[in-house]
């Protein structure tokens, strides 16, 4: 598994409440830094693995928010 050497950044304002939005902005964000496909399958299988509070926490692990 391969993580970016950086936490990349993104911004989430006016993306509140739509869950799909958030997970496709750090998806490009971390291929865009390098991540591979594990790492950001790591990311989708923890972020939705609870409610959309659990979402923005994992989101906040994995990226910089903005």
């Amino acid at each position: 598994m391969k993580a970016p050497e950086n936490k990349p950044k993104v911004t989430l304002v006016g993306e509140d409440g739509n869950s799909f939005a958030i997970m496709a902005k750090v998806k490009r964000a971390l291929v865009k830094a390098g991540a591979d496909k594990e790492y950001i399958d790591s990311y989708f299988d923890e972020a939705t693995a609870g409610d959309y509070d659990h979402l923005i926490q994992v989101t906040m692990e994995y990226v910089e928010v903005s």
